[in-house]
């Protein structure tokens, strides 16, 4: 039987949504679907984010996208200085409208879309990359991004065996509860280097104030950094980063990071040369047998799939 929605609308036919509402909209598995599909979409246009600087050191993101049907508006801000404070580092909506009538379609939740459609990003890299699949899976960072990716690669690749760290032990044990309640083995550590070595998928999603991994990496490992968006910002330290581009294979999201990816520049590396998951998905690359790191910065395009994926479960 279809699933329904109860949904508030709008004065002017548009659906508002929060961000549970959201999430029913944006299961993975159709996330991956339309991610995939969007990179083969000759249609899509993604002009150049604006990001604002605001005063305190937080930042205003407006990010367009859209194709032949859809056109969305990311109006996000970022405020770092939120971390530990209970209030989300991530606040806004993602405005969805209809090309030929101009209407105003959805508004989704905005740090729910750029959760999830992160952690699908990061889901369809390793569909393509990853292997094996099954982990053990090393999470840094337990905010909102860790436990979209716990969910994703839980779901999508059957993970059973999850270690977390953080800077704040609270959140460690917190995201370990809710893996536990997946029916998943999940234990903390203060040492995620050491983990390096027995997990073959890892996720940093951190604050990117500080190099969190510096270690070696082994071959068959699969490494997902969706933390640092910015040239100032790293979680990756520059020897892990020489290493991987060395013996295996660095992808990025899109190939803007080749000013944003900052675990990248800080180590010296030209981005421009690295291959972005639009040459993967296309079958333009070539792999090297060896450690894949996917640096991911976020585009507009991933809100836009998620756009498409929210208005057919929503029509």
């Amino acid at each position: 039987m279809r699933e329904t929605f109860q949904t508030p609308v709008q004065p002017d036919g548009s659906t508002a949504l929060d961000a549970l509402q959201t999430a029913q909209r944006l299961p993975y598995s159709d996330l991956a679907v339309a991610i995939r599909s969007l990179l083969t979409d000759t249609s899509v246009q993604v002009p150049a984010r604006l990001v604002q600087g605001l005063p305190g050191g937080g930042s205003l993101f407006v990010m367009p996208a859209m194709d032949n049907d859809t056109a969305i508006a990311k109006l996000i801000t970022w405020t770092p200085g939120n971390a530990g404070t209970g209030l989300p580092t991530i606040q806004g909506d993602v405005v969805v409208f209809d090309i030929t009538t101009g209407e105003r379609r959805l508004i989704l939740d905005g740090p729910t879309v750029t959760a999830r459609r992160t952690a699908a990003v990061s889901l369809v890299a390793a569909q393509y990359l990853a292997l094996p699949r099954e982990g053990p899976m090393l999470i840094v960072g337990a905010g909102v991004q860790g436990r979209a990716h716990l969910d994703a690669f839980v779901e999508e690749f059957s993970v059973t065996d999850v270690v977390i760290a953080s800077r704040s032990r609270a959140s460690a044990e917190a995201l370990c509860r809710y893996a536990h309640g997946l029916g998943i083995r999940a234990r903390t550590t203060t040492c995620p280097n050491e983990e390096l070595s027995r997990c073959s998928i890892v996720v940093t999603s951190t604050p990117a104030n500080a190099v969190v991994l510096d270690a070696p990496v082994l071959d068959g490992t699969f490494i997902a950094a969706v933390g640092a968006f910015t040239p100032h910002m790293r979680e990756l330290g520059a020897d892990l980063c020489l290493h991987v581009a060395n013996s295996g294979t660095i992808v990025v999201d899109t190939p803007d990071a080749c000013h944003e990816a900052g675990d990248l520049l800080q180590a010296g590396l030209d981005v421009t040369l690295v291959p972005c998951l639009r040459d993967v998905v296309n079958g333009a690359t070539n792999g090297k047998r060896g450690p894949v790191l996917f640096k991911s910065c976020g585009w507009a395009g991933w809100d836009l799939a998620a756009a498409r994926v929210a208005m057919r479960r929503t029509a």
